[in-house]
């Protein structure tokens, strides 16, 4: 461009940006209320992070149904993915609600995951088909306004699919790491401020695994 000379977009450009900026803000406040909510549930600050490790999952599921059905990424395929950060959760809680369950039974890590996957299969799987399979007539069905509704179906239907997947695989793992990490900071604390305690704790651990040899 000439010294001088600049381009400026406007027009539904403009109105256009100035949306994606809301519905950005509007993505923010939601994921802050549903971690606030899945926190005070849990009565825990890291199982709201391992359940919301799914959401970025699903936006990629979304994008992804968006491309293959040669939509475009628009406002109201943007309130969709706002919206699965709302619904691809409710998979995780079912699921890590189980895993906390079994855990106060007495039932190791590891095996309480596998447990509450196969137990919590169905359900999860239950209530992601009959949501989209609700979507479906909204996102193949033409007319007016199908332009507004399509986008906003698809990326759901998108979301949800992909999402639930990886719920099954993503979710347990970062459980699992979490609450290692959790396990060896509190050792790392308790060691730096009372290490009798820890030693005693660890005597005592070793005296009933003798025992029950």
């Amino acid at each position: 461009m000439p010294m001088g000379y600049y381009i400026e977009y406007g027009g539904s450009y403009e109105d256009m940006m100035e949306s994606f900026s809301q519905l950005a803000l509007a993505f923010l406040l939601g994921a802050l209320l549903v971690y606030m909510i899945i926190a005070a549930e849990f009565d825990s600050l890291i199982h709201p992070f391992t359940i919301m490790f799914s959401v970025p999952f699903a936006f990629t599921g979304s994008i992804w149904a968006i491309y293959l059905s040669g939509l475009t990424l628009s406002v109201n395929s943007g309130i969709g993915i706002i919206m699965l950060s709302g619904i691809i959760v409710n998979n995780g809680i079912v699921l890590i609600d189980y895993v906390n369950q079994l855990r106060e039974q007495g039932m190791e890590i590891k095996e309480a995951l596998i447990e509450a996957g196969a137990t919590r299969l169905r359900p999860i799987l239950m209530t992601t088909l009959t949501t989209m399979l609700a979507l479906v007539p909204m996102a193949v069905a033409g007319g007016a306004g199908s332009e507004m509704r399509q986008p906003l179906a698809v990326s759901l239907i998108g979301g949800l699919a992909f999402g639930s997947l990886q719920t099954l695989l993503v979710i347990p793992t970062a459980y699992y790491l979490w609450d290692a990490i959790a396990g060896w900071i509190y050792k790392t604390i308790m060691r730096a401020l009372h290490p009798e305690e820890l030693a005693a704790a660890g005597e005592a651990t070793a005296e009933s695994a003798a025992g029950e040899e």
